[in-house]
């Protein structure tokens, strides 16, 4: 969850309104994860969302600073540093190739057993 900011904290920088809006929408779809009832699922089942919401943020602040461009590495730093991405997750996508193993491994067929029937 992002900090709120107080008057003692450092406002942000030049830019950052331009991301703002779509950085509290999705601050409100992870507080409505977080309260949507769990019964019946098991405990990883009721993360999924959360997990899901958390890489999606992170991943529109990679998009806008590494591939289009559109935000300053000043905006880009602000956003690491208050919680707004996760800079270990952006990490692993700067990696050259991370993209291909990706890929690789959703498109493996998964082990079946044909010796069953």
């Amino acid at each position: 969850m992002p900090k709120i900011r107080h008057a003692r904290t450092k406002k942000p920088p030049e830019g950052f309104e331009d991301i703002e809006p779509t950085l509290l929408e999705f601050a409100r779809k992870m507080k409505d994860a977080e309260n949507e009832p769990h019964e019946g699922k098991r405990r990883v089942e009721s993360l999924w969302p959360i997990f899901r919401l958390h890489h999606q943020r992170s991943r529109y602040i990679y998009d806008l600073y590494y591939k289009r461009e559109a935000i300053t590495k000043e905006v880009y730093e602000y956003c690491i540093k208050h919680g707004y991405a996760d800079g270990n997750l952006i990490a692993k996508w700067k990696k050259p190739g991370f993209e291909r193993l990706c890929c690789l491994r959703c498109i493996q067929p998964k082990d079946t057993n044909f010796g069953s029937y």
